[in-house]
């Protein structure tokens, strides 16, 4: 094949549902730590909405001293703040679950990676005043449509706890990749909540309300909970914050290979502090070898790691990655079976056969 040739050759999308659209991006195609537009994961419960951005709005009301509603003009005109933010579908690699669950068979690419931009949300709440009765702060999305469990219209909802929503990294956005955020991924503002799986940063925000009891739409209290048992809701908790996870990005599982030296390459990341440390095995964790990280290891974003395998003898070898983060987890050989297949993060495995 020609140079020419393979320069036109490009990735896409990995399409799970057209309507609402769900496509995974292709993370063996990945590289660095920035993700284009173009191969940013897609993740909807609900047709695109339809407004008039021109006209876009946002309004803070409910339990605040000084109800506001803020222009797009003043948004862009208070101090900004950038991050590099990892975002992962709570139910990325949902199809590895075992028994297995229903929900969308995401693999491993229900996760992206970029720089956004936008308005710390304690900075908007700093105009308008929180009562001491505030408990929660719920944020609607534009997009809404019938559920399977109900014949009513929803919103998609959902609240955060106090003191998240004023962490300083928890952002009202308007940029993605110094480029205005593309509608498919929430134009003209996004909540962005570092740490937390990306059902927590609602697209297309409509309205912020401040309440004083526990939100209870169908998005916070039926989905995006963990739910232990099979059988019955006992045991029940919120899915919140990301769980220490790595995925092998190169080579393929299943992949036939030539005897020889190859950089085995991943990502690691995790939402509660950032990598330390990232191993590699191939005995099935009886041992396992240190991976040398590429990029830096810094909180919100996930980290590149690689490692040289001498690849000599003959046969078929399963590959495992382990990360480690500055919180003490690591991730561990099962995961957490939940009934509808959240925060997947068993060590990751691949098969390769070398002929």
């Amino acid at each position: 094949m020609s140079n020419s040739y393979q320069s036109k050759l490009r990735s896409y999308l990995i399409t799970k549902s057209l309507v609402p659209e769900n496509q995974e991006t292709p993370i063996h195609f990945i590289h660095g730590d920035i993700v284009s537009n173009r191969l940013f994961y897609r993740r909807s419960h609900f047709p695109y909405p339809r407004f008039a951005s021109s006209f876009y709005s946002l309004p803070i009301e409910g339990l605040v001293h000084h109800p506001n509603v803020f222009s797009l003009q003043q948004i862009y005109s208070l101090p900004s703040k950038t991050i590099k933010v990892v975002l992962e579908c709570s139910g990325n690699k949902r199809e590895l679950f075992n028994p297995k669950v229903y929900g969308e068979q995401w693999g491993k690419g229900a996760i992206s990676q970029g720089i956004w931009k936008g308005v710390p949300l304690r900075s908007l709440l700093a105009y308008t005043g929180l009562l001491e009765t505030a408990k929660e702060i719920v944020f609607e999305g534009h997009d809404y449509g019938e559920r399977t469990d109900s014949n009513q219209s929803h919103s998609f909802s959902r609240s955060l706890p106090i003191e998240k929503a004023l962490d300083p990294d928890t952002i009202i956005a308007y940029e993605y990749n110094n480029q205005p955020i593309p509608f498919k991924h929430g134009f003209p503002l996004r909540l962005i909540v570092p740490g937390w799986y990306a059902m927590a940063s609602v697209k297309w925000v409509k309205r912020i309300i401040v309440i004083d009891k526990e939100f209870k739409g169908p998005f916070q209290t039926v989905d995006y909970v963990y739910y232990p048992n099979k059988k019955n809701d006992s045991g029940k908790f919120p899915v919140t914050t990301i769980n220490v996870n790595s995925t092998i990005k190169y080579p393929l599982n299943r992949k036939i290979l030539h005897s020889g030296t190859y950089e085995i390459d991943g990502i690691a990341w995790t939402g509660n502090g950032h990598i330390t440390k990232v191993e590699i095995s191939f005995d099935g964790g009886q041992t396992w070898d240190p991976c040398q990280r590429t990029s830096s290891s810094v909180k919100n974003a996930w980290v590149c790691w690689k490692y040289k395998w001498e690849a000599n003898k003959k046969g078929e070898y399963t590959i495992l990655s382990k990360a480690t983060d500055s919180k003490g987890n690591v991730q561990p050989l099962k995961p957490m079976w939940n009934r509808k297949g959240y925060g997947y993060n068993a060590i990751d495995r691949i098969k390769v056969n070398i002929e």
